[in-house]
């Protein structure tokens, strides 16, 4: 078969002839020609998608018969076909892949790791390296692959011998067998692979790495190049100045804004809280002592301030056994809470009746009933 996405890997129409076609177990059908432009998935890389004919390319993969083509419409054996590759997509895909080679070796040159892991998103290309890298240091080696890309050097494309290969200092995921493929970024990297990549790497446009996080030993790198690059600062710029709009901030004064913004709802979540607890105390304070069970129903109150009423009621010796809910129709959070019994085997029995779920520790229990009011002052009554 014929590899035009190796020799002439910015064809985007072509030529070919049907030589096989046969309807998978998926339905769809798996299309066998004697020439194609369409890379199949490889190497991080995904597959190209485009159309065969009337027929849409839905996947390409590299089987021992040759590249099979993933197609919705069936292509009759020996007729001539016209191939159109998704070109827009096509081309993002070499920009990035170009661009990973290039921060993959610069990263390689300066602090020693290896890429150990590459794929291609949709949105976004990440790049895994089997040691850890500083923010200074994937930032260095970000501007260095940028001023490479600026330079427009050229991509260049080799196959050497088994001889030449062993004096040539390249990188390579796995140990290799065969004809070695060579892509070549002069002064940034030399990488055996078997993608497509652009002729000249100001074709790249920009890499911006967007993320780094720990990862297996290492660290994960996300990237973005070209129009994917593009995109995602337009996505990004347009966020920026809707959130300056609605802070009535410069767009890059947007983080202090929100710094500010942050604290003060750190001051008022503090003071409701206060608030809150003071309301509690009040209510609390307007039951009596009893050493008898105590059921309170109360409304809107959180998990955390039911558990907070509970605790009040029953230190403040409001009730031997104290229940409190908060809810209405059906469902209700609860909290049950003693110092004098376990609150283990009530929860357990409470839940079994009342459709409930939860537990605790022998002070206290939390937890919901899908119950209405009375089934719960019947039981609670009833286990006690």
């Amino acid at each position: 078969m014929d590899k035009l996405y190796y020799n002439r890997p910015y064809v985007k129409n072509f030529e070919g002839e049907v030589l096989d076609c046969v309807q998978g177990k998926d339905g769809f059908f798996q299309v066998l020609l004697d020439r194609t432009a369409f890379y199949p998935e490889g190497g991080g890389q995904p597959a190209d998608m485009g159309s065969l004919g009337e027929a849409a390319v839905l996947d390409v993969r590299e089987k021992p018969e040759g590249i099979v083509h993933i197609t919705d419409k069936p292509l009759k054996a020996g007729s001539q076909v016209t191939g159109a590759i998704d070109w827009e997509r096509r081309f993002c895909h070499m920009q990035n892949h170009s661009g990973e080679h290039l921060l993959s070796g610069i990263v390689h040159k300066h602090y020693g790791l290896d890429n150990v892991g590459f794929h291609m998103g949709k949105d976004e290309v990440t790049v895994d390296f089997n040691g850890p890298l500083t923010l200074e240091q994937i930032e260095a080696a970000e501007m260095e692959v940028n001023e490479l890309i600026w330079r427009d050097i050229p991509v260049l494309e080799s196959y050497p011998s088994k001889e030449e290969l062993s004096n040539i200092d390249y990188r390579s995921k796995k140990e290799l067998t065969g004809q070695v493929r060579l892509i070549e970024f002069p002064g940034g990297d030399v990488c055996a692979c078997c993608g497509t990549h652009v002729m000249s790497s100001g074709e790249i446009g920009i890499l911006k790495v967007t993320g780094m996080i720990h990862y297996k030993g290492g660290v994960r790198v996300t990237m973005v190049c070209g129009r994917m690059a593009f995109e995602d600062y337009h996505k990004k710029q347009k966020a920026v100045s809707g959130i300056s709009v609605l802070l009535s901030a410069k767009p890059d004064g947007v983080l202090e804004a929100v710094d500010r913004l942050k604290e003060e709802g750190f001051k008022k979540e503090g003071r409701i809280s206060q608030l809150s607890k003071e309301l509690l105390e009040r209510k609390a304070a307007d039951y009596p002592q009893m050493d008898e069970p105590l059921l309170v129903f109360d409304r809107d109150l959180s998990p955390v301030q039911l558990r907070q009423f509970c605790t009040m009621l029953y230190e403040g010796k409001k009730g031997s056994v104290v229940l409190a809910c908060s809810g209405d129709e059906r469902a209700f959070q609860y909290a049950l809470g003693s110092s004098q019994k376990d609150m283990r085997a009530l929860s357990k029995a409470l839940n079994g009746r009342l459709n409930g779920r939860g537990g605790g520790s022998a002070l206290m229990a939390q937890g919901t009933f899908q119950a209405f009011e009375e089934e719960i002052k019947k039981a609670f009554l009833e286990e006690l």
